[in-house]
């Protein structure tokens, strides 16, 4: 029987997807580096992964499976052992009598079928899949997988290490010992686990924090933090070290707080990791944040608001001048939902320039500046420099005092569109933060034209997603309307491996946006209190984020608990 290798080459070939001077020079690459031929023809970006897939199915003849879109009985899963599976990239779908289905990466791999058929006692039908889907399902199936590698990882750190840093109570390792400890195989094995297992979960954020007896690494998935399996404490100094050698940081400080940031290659994708440390009473703690680009969703009409939300915002973004405001909590998207707005506005006749701190994602076509307070750079600073590039539209990362939001708003009347964002609760405690940074409300008036206030709602795992009744004492509790919430059919995730048995998968926005009218532009003059500005804002068609939250749950997008978490009653 031919090899995958041989039979590839001649599909390929045949159906003129590939050179024949591509494929020497991917072959050429796996003389050098190893790896599967089908892996290496993907990453040269050659052809793309379901096309490959898609003709090797029709070419060996194998059938084709969508592992995302399949779920697998944990049952059948456990019939091969993770260690084989992650040998092998196979993954068990299905079970008839005395033969199991199982989806392969490479199904003319004969070993891998004879060693599962001896080890399992079952007749093997292989199917084809895409090597990452094969590894995220593995992933997913095995939730004990990462703790097995990691604990024999931590076997297989040198006694000599592992003694040092055990009396660091007493005797503290050296900075050089550290570094040396930092780049030995074992640890810098566990520190990509983590980082590799945080980006397979698409969480935002990683945790490493130290305590008395124990190290707690915990993923900020979908905005909650999850609790992972930690490495020992006596690794945790070693740990810290190799990110600071990746970051470029000081690894002889330990008493002042670092920032730094490092780019890594993982499932083929860069990924972008910004990280803080912190000196605690038990050690130093890392806060590293994921900045995924492949996860990003930078466009306007994929963030998951309400229409009437989207027809607002292009309109103001299509003004002339002006100033708009983003605002929430941290971590509720404000960024995100700048650069979807840059990236609807950016044309080749437009000058747009931003100051941020950090930049977080680089737009091509957009002149991005970051802010080094440190060194003098502040926004003001920066902005004052801007303002002498004739830019159209500024993007200003946050707005901090009141030096940043008189040169923002000066700069939205004399032409120019700007963007920024504030931390603020509600789109009418906006104008009252701005009017006690020590604005002047007819300065408000002049320059802003919308404010847009939103938060972060997980979305309903659609694996596992059920409907549910509600009863009606909530119905009245909430006071919703009776006539449109009269048997109303509510949604919940009720767990499944997919969504790591959490009932959630993915986040979608919720907002208010406030768009600055005659009757608003009077109260703001008058400096009406928050809640008669909110009022009169209600009367005249805004939807409060508890109110845009409700009918994303009736669209059976997210449940009533999420946007209860993230929103507050309106009065």
């Amino acid at each position: 029987m031919l090899s995958l290798k041989d039979r590839l080459t001649e599909i390929l070939i045949n159906n003129k997807l590939i050179t024949q001077e591509q494929l020497e020079q991917a072959l050429a690459v796996q003389k050098e580096k190893g790896g599967r031929l089908s892996q290496i023809i993907i990453d040269l970006k050659f052809i793309e992964e379901n096309a490959l897939i898609s003709i090797l199915s029709e070419g060996l003849g194998f059938p084709l499976i969508d592992l995302k879109r399949f779920k697998i009985d944990p049952e059948i899963v456990k019939i091969i052992p993770a260690e084989i599976a992650r040998h092998y990239q196979i993954i068990p779908v299905s079970k008839m009598g005395d033969a199991i289905t199982v989806a392969m990466a490479d199904p003319l791999n004969i070993f891998a079928i004879d060693h599962v058929g001896a080890l399992t006692g079952y007749k093997i039908n292989p199917i084809i899949s895409s090597g990452q889907d094969i590894l995220q399902t593995i992933e997913m199936s095995y939730p004990d997988a990462t703790k097995n590698i990691i604990d024999d990882l931590v076997k297989e750190m040198s006694v000599s290490s592992i003694e040092l840093i055990k009396e660091e109570k007493e005797i503290l390792p050296s900075d050089q010992e550290l570094g040396r400890i930092s780049q030995e195989a074992p640890v810098i094995k566990i520190t990509n686990i983590i980082l590799e297992g945080a980006v397979k979960k698409k969480a935002s954020d990683i945790l490493i924090e130290p305590f008395e007896k124990k190290l707690r690494v915990r993923f900020r998935i979908d905005g909650v933090l999850q609790e992972e399996k930690a490495p020992p404490k006596s690794m945790h100094a070693s740990i810290v070290s190799r990110v600071k050698v990746v970051s470029d940081l000081d690894i002889a400080e330990h008493r002042l707080p670092q920032d730094g940031r490092f780019k890594v290659s993982l499932m083929g994708n860069e990924v972008d990791f910004r990280v803080s440390i912190l000196p605690s009473s038990f050690g130093e703690k890392v806060a590293i944040r994921i900045l995924d680009k492949t996860q990003a969703t930078l466009d306007l009409e994929r963030l998951g608001f309400s229409e009437d939300i989207v027809v607002k915002l292009k309109k103001v973004a299509k003004l002339p001048h002006g100033m708009m405001l983003v605002c929430g909590p941290t971590g509720s998207g404000k960024t995100t939902t700048i650069y979807s707005i840059l990236k609807f506005v950016d044309s080749p006749d437009k000058n747009i320039v931003t100051v941020e701190d950090p930049v977080e994602y680089q737009l091509e076509g957009i002149n991005q500046v970051t802010a080094r307070p440190e060194i003098g750079l502040t926004f003001a600073a920066s902005l004052r420099s801007i303002l002498r590039q004739d830019p159209n539209v500024i993007m200003i990362g946050e707005i901090r005092d009141y030096e940043t939001v008189d040169i923002a708003i000066k700069s939205a009347l004399t032409g120019h569109l700007v963007l920024s964002t504030l931390h603020t609760t509600t789109a009418p405690g906006s104008i009252v933060r701005l009017v006690n940074m020590g604005v002047e409300p007819y300065l408000i008036n002049s320059s802003v034209v919308c404010i847009l206030v939103q938060r972060l709602v997980r979305k309903i795992c659609s694996h596992c997603k059920e409907a549910h009744p509600v009863k009606q004492e909530i119905i009245d509790t909430l006071k919703l309307d009776p006539k449109r919430f009269r048997n109303p059919e509510f949604f919940r995730g009720k767990g499944c491996p997919k969504c790591y048995n959490s009932g959630y998968s993915g986040r979608t926005g919720i907002a208010e946006a406030l768009l600055l009218s005659s009757s608003i532009r009077e109260l703001i003059l008058s400096r009406a209190q928050e809640h008669i500005i909110k009022k009169q804002a209600r009367s005249e068609g805004m939807k409060t984020l508890r109110e845009d939250g409700i009918e994303t749950v009736l669209k059976g997008l997210t449940t009533l608990e999420e946007v209860l978490r993230v929103t507050a009653p309106d009065e």
